[in-house]
């Protein structure tokens, strides 16, 4: 099941970044930011709707660890934060840093309580 999540959230990963990208003209990495906060919202909703439904356990490894997995990318955003940093975007590095973590964690928690209060 991870392997099949993982099948599907890795070429959506690159296409919602080629996506997102592609609309902005900005040093900031939006594409990755974007990815990141979809798959928080999504990763919440699952494990939420886990805890409310109880479904098969092979659900969260095919939704979480699978599609989430590799849609969701943590090494792109160190890469980009450094080169934004080694760039001298110091201010462009930190926003991405807080928003990133803030927003992604904001996100899950909250997708995690709307499914939990709607499904359960």
């Amino acid at each position: 099941m991870v392997l099949v999540g993982g099948a599907v959230g890795a070429p959506l990963r690159y296409l919602t970044d080629l996506l997102v990208q592609a609309r902005h003209d900005s040093v900031f990495p939006w594409g990755t930011f974007t990815v990141n906060v979809l798959g928080s919202l999504v990763l919440g909703v699952a494990a939420g709707s886990v805890v409310a439904l109880s479904p098969p356990s092979w659900v969260l490894a095919l939704v979480g660890t699978g599609l989430c997995g590799a849609f969701t990318t943590f090494s792109t955003f160190g890469f980009e934060t450094i080169r934004l940093i080694e760039e001298g975007s110091w201010s462009i590095a930190l926003v991405n840093s807080v928003a990133s973590l803030a927003v992604g964690l904001g996100v899950c928690a909250g997708a995690y309580a709307a499914a939990v209060a709607v499904l359960g």
